[in-house]
């Protein structure tokens, strides 16, 4: 695949991730979304659900992980790339190695919470990440809701 089919297919997933995103900002979440594509075919879609559920597990990357695991009826999520809005976490970060997903990209950078600053090797050895995809969209929806929250 090119560079520039590459770059297309990253803009569709990107965006799809954006929906979730902006449903999660619609129920009063941190707004952050995800979507695992498998195979040209988007096999779980998520986003935030800590406030829903009462759950600082529930991010966008974990429930993502888990509906696709649950989907393809297996934990190992080698053959998928995980497109989510905001740099992971550490905590994501390290559920996304261990799902040993082998791409991950990402909107824009977390430069309070992202792994990159404190987990840079979290991923499986053989990942790609892929960052910047939308940046300049993706922070619309975290506005002073993440950046100043914490």
């Amino acid at each position: 695949m090119s560079t520039e089919e590459q770059s297309k297919k990253d803009l569709y997933y990107m965006q799809r991730a954006l929906v979730e995103a902006e449903a999660a900002y619609k129920e009063g979440e941190i707004p952050v979304g995800a979507v695992v594509v498998c195979k040209d075919r988007i096999i779980a879609r998520a986003h935030n659900l800590t406030e829903t559920l009462n759950d600082v597990t529930a991010h966008a990357e974990m429930q993502a992980i888990t509906m696709a695991a649950n989907e393809l009826g297996g934990k190992y999520l080698q053959d998928c790339t995980l497109y989510v809005t905001v740099e992971p976490c550490i905590m994501c970060a390290g559920a996304i190695g261990w799902a040993q997903l082998r791409r991950i990209v990402y909107g824009c950078p977390d430069e309070k919470r992202g792994y990159h600053e404190y987990a840079p090797k979290a991923f499986h050895p053989k990942a790609n990440v892929t960052y910047g995809v939308m940046e300049e969209e993706c922070p619309l929806f975290l506005g002073s809701i993440w950046l100043f929250s914490f």
